[in-house]
């Protein structure tokens, strides 16, 4: 990086500090306004925004625009038709005397840096951006130089709806995400691995910023006794299969009763047919995706490979297409916890399956490892559910289904540890760019 592009980095830096004060002080609606601008330019933007997607990794059409394009304009909508309630001043009780009072005022952080991921770049750069502006803040972006033509689209969209003293966006590769990282942001949300939000929460620390780390891990699923197998199948297979695993909170690993692994097997081996399958038997690439670049797709099959030379089992799937980074849907058996895929999260369409004997035998092994993103657990018993939930600690959970907790905008989502630091969505991305002021009226 040269010169000249550090200093438009501090000069845009600058411009949103001088412009904290005003973006302060906007009013419901005219966040509101703002939001409304971002929404406009989304929509008028749609197919730029899907082909974009679709260039830097080959998606399916709808699985693109259900999750980049409806996530971000379900999600922006939420915050303008809520903001007045949240920006409302909270009254609360004082325990100092009877005739004094308390209120909670929510002010904006100030100016906000906001650093995407590849695997679903658009929705979850815009989609924490949204938040930030609902709280009143300014705002810088950056994207993953692994998805040039979603930057480039996302930043026609962000020109389109805001001045650069209100939200800006720099492209280019990981020295200028170096360089933003310099500057003494109020407050950085970022989305990506553990072992690059450890390098944010570093550079966060030299100047006190507040953090909001989204990253992930191994989120284990759990089968219990008596649930159907295929109804389980059904979920699992898209939940993990979609995006060829490159999500998040995916399954990364199943727990199964061993008299039922088999039968679990085929069912999820059905699903996956009927959904990434053509009538010829073959996988569709037209349905599923590739893997991002040639270090991911040779750090999963490394990781496939090594499980197999240590005795586990490929029960289906198993092929890679170096030449187009393809990866078929794959599960084994056999797998044990020493094995190098149980060591890191897979982050690609490979599910290891692994039987239990008992749910303490699980919970334990789940608590013996870093808490997870999302813990998933299929079951129709109630003391099941409550001794799973009870003793285990995750960033979210869901029962009898996976990953669509974090479409449903009336919960948090984030981890805990390393899976992450802190919560957004709904109120709750809010609240995350917001600084919670307690106010004693005596």
């Amino acid at each position: 990086m040269d010169s000249a592009e550090k200093q438009e980095i501090k000069r845009v830096f600058e411009l949103q500090r001088s412009h904290r004060g005003a973006m302060r002080q906007k009013t419901a609606e005219q966040r509101k306004a703002m939001l409304a601008r971002l929404l406009e330019a989304v929509k008028a933007n749609k197919e730029e925004i899907i082909e974009a997607v679709r260039q830097d990794v080959r998606k399916p059409y709808r699985e693109v625009e259900i999750a980049e394009y409806w996530g971000t304009v379900k999600s922006i909508e939420h915050n303008i038709a809520n903001l007045e309630q949240w920006m409302a001043q909270i009254e609360v009780t004082s325990t100092l005397r009877p005739d004094a009072s308390g209120r909670l005022m929510y002010e904006p952080k100030g100016v906000c840096l906001v650093l995407g991921p590849w695997n679903y770049p658009f929705m979850l750069t815009m989609v924490p951006l949204a938040s930030a502006i609902a709280a009143g803040n300014c705002a810088i972006v950056k994207l993953s130089d692994l998805t040039e033509q979603t930057s480039r689209a996302a930043a026609k969209v962000i020109r389109e709806a805001f001045d650069e003293k209100e939200v800006a966006i720099f492209e280019g590769d990981v020295d200028v995400a170096t360089e933003l990282l310099d500057q003494p942001f109020d407050h950085i949300f970022f989305t990506g691995s553990t072992r690059v939000g450890k390098i944010v929460m570093t550079a966060a620390a030299k100047h006190l910023a507040s953090v909001t780390l989204e990253l992930g891990g191994k989120s284990p699923t759990i089968i219990d006794e008596g649930y159907d197998l295929l109804e389980a199948a059904k979920k699992i297979a898209v939940g993990k299969f979609v995006n060829a695993g490159q999500t998040c909170i995916a399954p990364d690993y199943i727990f199964v009763k061993e008299s039922q692994q088999d039968a679990f097997a085929k069912a999820l081996e059905a699903v996956a047919k009927a959904g990434f399958f053509g009538e010829d038997g073959q996988l569709s690439k037209e349905k599923f995706a590739q893997i991002v670049n040639e270090r991911n797709f040779n750090r999963i099959k490394h990781l496939v490979d090594d499980a197999i030379a240590c005795g586990a089992e490929i029960v289906f799937g198993g092929q890679f297409d170096q030449a187009d980074r393809t990866i078929h849907p794959t599960v084994l058996k056999n797998v044990t916890p020493d094995m190098a895929i149980m060591q890191e999260e897979i982050f690609g369409p490979v599910l290891p399956m692994m039987t239990y004997d008992s749910l303490e035998e699980v919970i334990e092994y789940v608590n013996e490892r870093d808490k997870p993103l999302a813990l998933y657990l299929f079951s129709t018993r109630e003391d099941a559910i409550s001794q799973v939930l009870n003793h285990t600690t995750s960033g979210n959970a869901a029962i009898n289904d996976v990953v669509v907790h974090f479409s449903d905008l009336n919960l948090p989502f984030g981890g805990v540890n390393a899976s992450g630091i802190g919560s957004y969505h709904g109120i709750y991305g809010f609240k995350a760019f917001s600084h919670e002021k307690g106010v004693l009226f005596a």
